[in-house]
Order: structure tokens, then C-alpha cells, then sequence
């Protein structure tokens, strides 16, 4: 996809969706990395069950961490890999404490050094809680720089790198929803909903759906790793 129609794209999808922002509940920078760190491999509608108790009783790093591993893992459990996650909260609560006196860092290198958190929770992060231009690549967002040819790459990083090249700078922060939501609900992987595609002028998606009815045989992308 030439530079100049990627642009289209994204603008197509922010007037389809223009207050697009994340469906995961969060009340502040550390209630919503916890959310992050629960949402791998989950849904955020199940993320957003579970926190509800979780966030009454551990609002914050203290908090969490005096719940202790069996504490959180009380709340969580209808979460897959709800046992690693636990221990992670657990132990991100303590460092939080212990390293930066309780707050979430503004800084990836800080983000990244916390138990369970990778590159791509780290983006949300600064993206969604202190305003950062980022591009968190997850499952949607890797699927819709293969398929549309808006960023094609092999890996994660290398989608996030070719979108944070071809996405205006004042476009990147917003971007990061609008290319989420409609990957979760327009161009999904087993049937990806073409004819209501806002942006369907611009993508190089050869398999087009015409039509409700010739979604069934879409092909999924493989997720990546």
C-alpha cells in the first residue's frame, strides 16, 4: 500500500470511529497495567469481569501486593493462564513499591523491566495512560498490517516499526484504537466484514466479502507469536 493511501486508511477509520479509546476498565496508569498485563491471551470483556472485585479490594501496588499470589489468583482465575498472571501482578506490585515508590513509570525501558510486561503492554501504556505516540501491536493490529498491506511484516516489531514509518505522527496515538477495533469488529480473522469496511477503498486485500453471506470461507491470518 503506497504511503499516501495508508494515510487514507487511517483517516477513514477515524471518521468511522473517531472516539475510539480502550474497552478495558482502568482508573488510573496502575489499574490499567494491571488490566494489560490480565489481558493477554483474553478477551477484555473477561478482563473487565474479573477486575471489578480485583480492583475493589487491590485499587493499588499496596494494596495488590497484600492480597498476595493466593489473593489475586482468588479474583482471576476465570482468566486463562491466571496462575503466571498472578504472580506477575504480585511481583510488578512489589517492584513497583521497592523501585518507584509506588507509581507506574513514564518510561518504556522502567515499563519493560516489570515482571510480565513486554513491548507491547509497555505501548499501551504509554499510549492510553500518559499520551505517548505509540503502536502496541497485538493479535488485531498484526492481522490488519498483513491483510490490508497497510504494514506488512513477519513479526510484531516489524509491523509496529513500517505503521509508526507511514502513519502521521499526529495520527499514531489515536491510530493505536481505530486499527484494534476494527480488526475486533470489522476485519476479523475468520470472517472479516469487508462490506462494511470504511476503509475498503484503500486495502490490498484480494478476497474481498461482498456480502454477509461470503464471509464464511475467509481464511484467517496466523496470530503472531
Amino acid at each position: 500500500m503506497p504511503r499516501a493511501d495508508a494515510r487514507h486508511f487511517v483517516e477513514a477509520l477515524a471518521l468511522a470511529n473517531p472516539n475510539a479509546e480502550s474497552e478495558l476498565t482502568y482508573t488510573d496508569p496502575f489499574t490499567l497495567l494491571v488490566a494489560v498485563v490480565l489481558s493477554a491471551q483474553a478477551t477484555d470483556a473477561s478482563v473487565n469481569k474479573a477486575t471489578v472485585r480485583l480492583f475493589a479490594d487491590a485499587p493499588d501496588p499496596a494494596a495488590m501486593a497484600a492480597l498476595g499470589e493466593a489473593g489475586i489468583a482468588a479474583h482471576i482465575r476465570t482468566i486463562g493462564l491466571w496462575r503466571a498472571k498472578a504472580r506477575n501482578v504480585l511481583a510488578l506490585s512489589r517492584t513497583l513499591l521497592e523501585t518507584h515508590g509506588g507509581a507506574v513509570p513514564d518510561d518504556r525501558q522502567a515499563l519493560e523491566a516489570l515482571p510480565g510486561v513486554g513491548r507491547k503492554t509497555a505501548n499501551v501504556v504509554l499510549n492510553v495512560a500518559f499520551g505517548h505516540s505509540t503502536m502496541a501491536v497485538d493479535t488485531h493490529i498484526f492481522r490488519i498490517g498483513n491483510r490490508t498491506g497497510l504494514a506488512p511484516g513477519a513479526t510484531p516489531r516489524a509491523v509496529e516499526d513500517l505503521l509508526v514509518a507511514r502513519i502521521p505522527a499526529a495520527m499514531l496515538r489515536p491510530a493505536h484504537h481505530w486499527l484494534i477495533l476494527h480488526g475486533r469488529y470489522v476485519c476479523r480473522a475468520r470472517a472479516p466484514e469487508c462490506w462494511r469496511c470504511a476503509a475498503r477503498a484503500w486495502c490490498r486485500y484480494k478476497a474481498k466479502r461482498a456480502s454477509p453471506a461470503s464471509a464464511a470461507d475467509a481464511d484467517p491470518l496466523p496470530p503472531p507469536d
